[in-house]
């Protein structure tokens, strides 16, 4: 529209060379319509003088003066040349500059190229330094390393250019064909973030007590673990506790990572240490069931020499292999209690019941005995497996050479294994455990502290009337 000051436009309607522009619909050429029509190009100038039109700035330097007629003329040629300004990117110009840089980087990572690390001879002082990292990263170990860091170790970081170096002996490499492995190298670049350490940030703790391993191998980064356990080793500091006791090889045992506690274990990770609770490595491993990290720990031990505790007792007076066959006994127990399990269920608590019998199995082997007593009841291994008719755990244990020895044991109230099966209320493999106790030398004769033979604890019911005449059977016979 003409009839304003503006055009569709929006350019100013402005009439050059002397001509008198209509300064509003009514078309009255009053001083009050001049009035308005300098208001409002005063309006449509900035601050420094400059009218700002579709990316160009005018020169106010036009010379306006009034006709006879009292409007405002100017020259049409302005005294300054329009001079174009550098247009403001959009936000869809940048969504778009943003996008195509994303294709590119797509289009880089889509077409890859199979390259092998550069095998060069290991340097004696400081392995980790063969391998070059694809890309820069950032130098600070405190963004590398762990998040956790505290504050005060993330300032003296920034000041620390001093070099801590691995020893020879943890430089061994498995090379084969002139390619190194991809552990080695992921050890060569966390061996570069971490080379600022002294001992003292390697030691320092937070708020919760963990230090950079406790939080590197509860994150699962093994080559991270790997230097930072060759560090603190030298410095003897491989096993500071965090607040609840544990330390980082405990840590591991507890997040289930077999590979950290192998390295761990052969920079010298003591295995005979308690956490808050009394409890060993071992006696994690045998509560849930980590029969991996078991092997682990024997294989590792007896590759270098050392020994570790298996009847080690924790603050419930239980050993390791006390515990798993409490785990065990826990599984069959879920399991009787099932009402219409699906088949997933079944198969899982299936599986979870191998791996406390692996567990087990590998404790014993490691020289735990099955004839050892608690310290609360004086209750075997024998007597706990009886106390849920667990019948797999009795064939483990009876098979063994020294179980006539043992399965007559009885506990600090004077019951044998016998006596407890004989005393559950109607169990599933009741009948069963007793039969098999009593073809393994178990005695029925045999009287608890109470003055009771095993056939008086029957329960009433079909099951205990059939275990019953089991029992005075056997026991008439003898």
């Amino acid at each position: 529209m003409e009839n304003g000051h503006t055009r569709s436009t929006g350019e100013p309607f402005l009439q050059g060379g002397g001509g008198n522009p209509r300064c509003g619909a009514s078309g009255t050429e009053s001083g009050a319509t001049l009035s308005h029509y300098q208001k409002n190009s005063v309006n449509m100038l900035d601050h420094g003088g400059i009218d700002w039109r579709a990316g160009q700035g005018l020169a106010a330097t036009y010379n306006f003066s009034p006709n006879s007629d009292g409007c405002m003329i100017f020259d049409a040629k302005p005294q300054a040349s329009i001079q174009p300004l550098h247009k403001k990117t959009t936000v869809k110009e940048l969504l778009t500059m943003r996008r195509q840089k994303w294709n590119s980087e797509q289009k880089w990572i889509s077409e890859p190229k199979l390259k092998f690390g550069k095998y060069e001879p290991v340097i004696t002082d400081l392995s980790p330094q063969m391998a070059t990292s694809p890309t820069h990263v950032n130098q600070s170990p405190i963004a590398n390393v762990i998040p956790a860091l505290p504050e005060n170790a993330a300032m003296a970081l920034q000041d620390m250019q001093q070099l801590v170096q691995l020893s020879p002996q943890e430089q061994k490499v498995s090379v084969s064909n002139g390619k190194m492995t991809l552990f080695h190298w992921q050890i060569q670049q966390e061996s570069r973030k971490v080379e600022g350490l002294s001992a003292e940030q390697l030691c320092m703790q937070d708020s919760d007590g963990d230090t950079f391993l406790h939080i590197a191998v509860a994150q699962g980064r093994r080559a991270l673990s790997y230097v930072l356990a060759a560090k603190m080793a030298r410095c003897g500091s491989l096993d500071i506790k965090e607040h609840n006791g544990q330390t980082p090889l405990q840590i591991a045992v507890a997040t289930n990572q077999h590979l950290i506690i192998s390295d761990l274990l052969t920079h010298g990770a003591q295995i005979n240490i308690r956490d808050l609770w009394g409890r060993s490595p071992l006696h994690v491993c045998a509560e849930k069931g980590h029969f991996l990290i078991l092997q682990s720990i024997c294989t590792t031990l007896a590759g270098h020499g050392r020994s570790v505790e298996v009847e080690m007792f924790n603050y419930d007076g239980l050993t390791p292999l006390h515990a798993a066959v409490l785990a065990h006994n826990a599984v069959v127990k879920e399991v009787r209690h099932l009402e219409n399990p699906c088949p997933y269920m079944i198969s899982e608590l299936a599986h979870r019941r191998r791996r406390y019998v692996e567990c087990v199995r590998t404790l014993m082997h490691m020289g735990a005995s099955y004839g050892t007593k608690d310290l609360k009841s004086g209750r075997t291994c024998l007597h706990m497996a009886s106390e849920e008719a667990n019948i797999e755990l009795l064939n483990v244990f009876l098979e063994q050479p020294t179980s006539l020895a043992a399965i007559n044991v009885k506990t600090f109230s004077g019951n044998t294994a016998l006596h407890i099966v004989s005393c559950l209320q109607n169990y599933k493999n009741q009948v069963e455990s007793a039969k098999l106790l009593l073809r393994k030398g178990a005695d029925p004769g045999t009287r608890n502290f109470e003055n009771e033979l095993p056939c008086q604890l029957v329960p009433e019911g079909s099951v205990g009337e059939k275990l019953r005449h089991i029992l005075k059977g056997k026991y008439n016979h003898v």
